[in-house]
């Protein structure tokens, strides 16, 4: 059986701010036995325009996107928001345009969130990581309302040999960002992540895991301004990946 065709959408976030993650992301797809291709000239999935209620802009770059993304077995996302934006707002998106609408209901049951894809189509038995510590997972809101991904991480960091998971209070529960709704909305947000960070803390967990870089990067501003520089914040990628240890101290070597 030949390997599966993946397109890697790596999303701006962390092409601009943490490409590790996207590199991480690759190393699993490979050690899964995928052919991964990331299209060179893919660019933001229009979920920022989409929720700000610019929709003609939001339109223009889902059409791009879809442009890049046809024509491979699977397209792959390592964030839950924007895989979410692309397999189920698009199609909202394109309700006036029968055209696009067609071609993307023929893309969207190949576009999944990197831990769904890994461990429900790849079936992955084993995962590169190795750690003796413990972690907890926070559960994104877009990953688990749009593309039901809660399960799926966790399995696959049991299949670390030592790591333990902790789970937190309300796991389940957003951490405050919400994309332009923590730029809106600035002190509904502060209460909503320090929520967040104190079940983060209350595990004594070395790490939370989770699987979208703008809910890590509003988790781990908070947890440093408030003096918390113990926590690691890390991408469930990187940690399956065996490219960050959450036992290693921050500064350490990773």
């Amino acid at each position: 059986m030949s390997a599966p065709r993946v397109a890697l959408f790596v999303t701006c976030l962390v092409d601009l701010m943490r490409p590790e993650i996207g590199f991480a992301a690759i190393k699993l797809l490979e050690h899964a036995g995928c052919e991964v291709t990331v299209p060179p000239d893919q660019t933001c999935c229009g979920q920022p325009a989409y929720n700000s209620g610019d929709r003609p802009s939001a339109h223009r770059l889902a059409e791009r996107v879809i442009d890049q993304l046809e024509g491979y077995d699977y397209v792959v996302v390592p964030s839950g928001s924007c895989g979410g934006m692309i397999k189920t707002h698009y199609l909202e998106l394109f309700s006036d345009d029968p055209g696009l609408r067609r071609r993307m209901n023929e893309l969207a049951p190949k576009v999944y969130e990197l831990t769904d894809f890994l461990h429900t189509v790849m079936k992955m038995e084993e995962v590169p990581g190795r750690s003796q510590g413990c972690v907890t997972y926070h559960d994104t809101c877009s990953g688990l309302r749009e593309l039901g991904v809660q399960a799926q991480p966790r399995e696959l960091l049991k299949k670390i040999p030592g790591l333990q998971v902790k789970e937190m209070k309300d796991s389940r529960a957003c951490c405050g960002f919400g994309g332009t709704f923590a730029l809106k909305y600035g002190n509904v947000s502060s209460a909503i992540v320090d929520d967040k960070v104190s079940n983060i803390q209350a595990t004594r967990a070395e790490a939370v895991v989770l699987g979208d870089l703008g809910c890590m990067l509003n988790i781990e501003g908070r947890l440093r301004r408030l003096g918390d520089d113990r926590t690691k914040v890390l991408h469930v990628a990187q940690v399956l990946a065996g490219e960050i240890d959450p036992l290693v101290p921050s500064g350490g070597t990773d």
